[in-house]
């Protein structure tokens, strides 16, 4: 009764400036909670949450048989935060706490190689070899939009004089949101630009990657060219860096390239506390040669498609904010390092193992693709307009989502959108709950 009275009182006075000011101070120490109660909730996770989760570890190729430690991480894909790894905030590229069940049980789901099947040991896929022709089908049926997933939807459409760009995304009813993108880079080979995206040395040392911190190659084949490699990237203070554990290959047809990176299980490489490992990883590209943005219908350009879902450990609802305001400021700082990496290669410096490595491909040819495509008839469609959401996603309280943002709000990098605009997304979704 005593707030009530407080309360009560506050409306009585008697000009509206006053009555605003009281409210301010009664409501001031709410918010105040609400803020630190998010902040603890990203940079503190009790270990009796995980308790019991080992009881179900009885598979290999799930969440469900990772080591007690996988439910460390949780997210929905930019990546950035392209990134994600796709994002400054960056969250292709991407603090689940909040929704770690629902994204990591279903992670390894959406990682064609990494079925849910318990008769399959690790032995055994490790005699198959981190990547195959499953993940070559896989991205071909992306590419062909046959992969029977939802729709995408149209995010944005963005150019540079030198780069014109487009990006899509799609809910599935599990895991995180899945992104594609569409870049064009004028005056630029197919074979130039699988190896600049290939190669970690010069992403280290030009720094266009900014979220990277470290990379080493931990295996590597000369036969077919597949890679496994481990990349600390960097997040935000209030949370801790990531470790991503990645397996890679290259399928070629002509001068097109498919190029699959995606998270793969190392057992030799120990699970830390600091960084966070994350799980489920997939960035994968087609590139191949496109005609010219000048109009003069050469295949002087070229295109490099990018689908990409990953679980960082951050809540959904989050980092879907996170990229659609990051996405274009870290997208747009490709092309530079792309031109700094062509002057580079025409002083006639030494390719670097990991650009050497992009050149040892695993040829096939189209009619073998068309028969990879012909094993299903569904299909997927891109679409300009917002599609209804589904419930079952939006799991987070409509009040955490609104701490959160003001928390992001007052914490994110200026590269990103003003306080303002995010305070106008919270109040919209507390208004009328739907997710960004």
């Amino acid at each position: 009764m005593g707030l009530v009275s407080v309360f009560w009182e506050s409306l009585k006075k008697p000009t509206i400036g006053d009555v605003v000011r009281e409210l301010l101070v009664f409501i001031a120490p709410l918010w105040v909670a609400v803020i630190v109660g998010v902040l603890v909730g990203w940079a503190w996770k009790p270990k009796w949450a995980t308790i019991g989760r080992e009881m179900f570890m009885d598979c290999s190729g799930s969440k469900d048989s990772a080591p007690a430690e996988s439910s460390e991480s949780s997210f929905s894909g930019f990546g950035s935060l392209p990134s994600l790894n796709l994002i400054k905030f960056q969250l292709p590229s991407v603090i689940s706490w909040i929704s770690d069940d629902g994204a990591q049980k279903d992670s390894f789901f959406l990682s064609p190689t990494l079925h849910s099947n318990c008769s399959s040991s690790q032995n055994e896929k490790q005699k198959l070899g981190f990547l195959t022709d499953d993940d070559l089908e896989h991205l071909y049926k992306l590419v062909e939009e046959k992969d029977g997933g939802p729709a995408w939807i149209h995010m944005m459409d963005k150019s540079t004089p030198t780069m014109g760009y487009q990006a899509w995304q799609r809910d599935l009813e599990i895991g995180p949101t899945q992104y594609r993108s569409r870049t064009v880079f004028d005056d630029a080979t197919p074979e130039m630009v699988r190896d600049f995206f290939w190669d970690d040395e010069f992403r280290s040392k030009l720094k266009w990657d900014e979220m990277l911190l470290s990379a080493e190659t931990l295996e590597s084949s000369p036969t077919d060219g597949t890679m496994v490699v481990q990349w600390v990237r960097k997040f935000p203070f209030f949370c801790s860096d990531r470790e991503y554990l990645i397996g890679r290959r290259i399928w070629s047809c002509g001068r097109t390239y498919y190029c699959v990176t995606k998270g793969v299980p190392y057992p030799s490489i120990p699970r830390k506390t600091k960084p966070r490992r994350v799980d489920l990883y997939y960035s994968s590209w087609c590139i191949r040669a496109a005609e010219s943005r000048k109009g003069d219908g050469q295949l002087t350009a070229c295109e490099v498609l990018l689908f990409h879902h990953e679980n960082m450990g951050i809540p959904w609802e989050i980092a879907k904010l996170g990229v659609k305001l990051g996405m274009w400021g870290t997208v747009r700082k490709i092309d530079p390092g792309l031109r700094a990496y062509q002057t580079e290669r025409a002083s006639g410096a030494p390719l670097s193992h990991s650009a050497s490595m992009a050149q040892i491909n695993t040829k096939v040819t189209q009619d073998y693709l068309t028969s990879l495509e012909s094993n299903s008839n569904d299909s997927s469609e891109l679409e300009t307009h917002n599609s209804s959401e589904k419930p079952g996603k939006n799991s987070i309280p409509k009040l955490v989502v609104v701490g959160g943002a003001i928390a992001v709000a007052c914490i994110l990098d200026r590269g990103l959108l003003t306080k303002a605009v995010i305070f106008g997304v919270a109040r919209r979704f507390a208004k009328i709950g739907r997710r960004l």
